[in-house]
């Protein structure tokens, strides 16, 4: 499978031929968020990429690209913000992220506000979906969101933190990723997920080396739904989230 334009997304084939609409029953698993470019199994998943590889990326391969929190450097901010606006106007990039606000980084959380602000704006302009990464600054990310009026699809990703959080997500329409953390019954992810509207959910590997199918049949096992009708479902959402707007 490839995936076009997001803004083209009904209209996307498959490496077999058939169109999305008919693959419904035998759809691979969707990867959300992955540092893993080739996972080895019946999956497609949406490549975390770093800027220093972006260029080398086959245009095939489904990317997200952003500023990381973590790697902040305010000397490259400009010129990474243009990679990632060139990179739009290519459409090369299938979510723009991942990008945040984590307080135990060492980047002071205003500059963190700066630059994801600008990202959340770039996106808006462009009616790009955004992949999230948050740790303790949900009010912040709330905030800024409201302040902003952002219109844009927002999936905060690695979700697992306390359900009072998706109560307060869910009020602006946020989606949520979940991943290995659902591997543990006793994850605040298991809890979340029993709370989260299937229509606002995608499942991930992110940095762990995990199939995304356990992922999937972890989901499958806390929700006692089929994992094929999680796979539509998750197939649902990205196809509704990358709609023309």
């Amino acid at each position: 499978m490839r995936f076009l334009d997001h803004n083209r997304f009904s209209s996307r084939k498959i490496s077999s031929g058939k169109p999305f609409s008919t693959m419904m029953t035998d759809l691979s698993f969707l990867d959300f968020h992955t540092h893993q470019l080739n996972s080895g199994e019946n999956s497609e998943g949406i490549y975390n990429a770093g800027f220093a590889e972006f260029d080398s990326l086959p245009e095939t391969q489904p990317v997200s690209l952003g500023i990381h929190p973590w790697y902040i450097n305010e000397s490259t901010v400009e010129e990474q913000l243009q990679v990632i606006e060139k990179a739009i106007h290519a459409k090369r990039i299938t979510t723009l992220g991942e990008c945040g606000l984590d307080r135990l980084t060492h980047t002071p959380l205003a500059i963190q506000e700066s630059v994801f602000e600008r990202q959340l704006v770039l996106a808006n302009q462009h009616h790009m979906p955004v992949t999230i990464h948050c740790v303790r600054a949900f009010p912040e990310l709330i905030q800024l969101v409201k302040r902003l009026k952002v219109k844009i699809p927002l999936i905060v990703h690695g979700f697992n933190t306390k359900p009072d959080i998706v109560r307060q997500l869910q009020k602006y329409d946020f989606y949520f990723s979940l991943g290995e953390a659902l591997m543990h019954d006793d994850s605040n992810a298991v809890k979340c997920l029993k709370m989260i509207s299937l229509d606002r959910l995608f499942l991930e590997t992110d940095d762990k080396e995990i199939s995304i199918s356990r992922i999937f049949a972890a989901a499958s096992k806390h929700l006692s739904i089929p994992v094929s009708t999680l796979k539509n479902q998750i197939w649902r959402n990205f196809q509704r989230m990358t709609a023309i707007p």
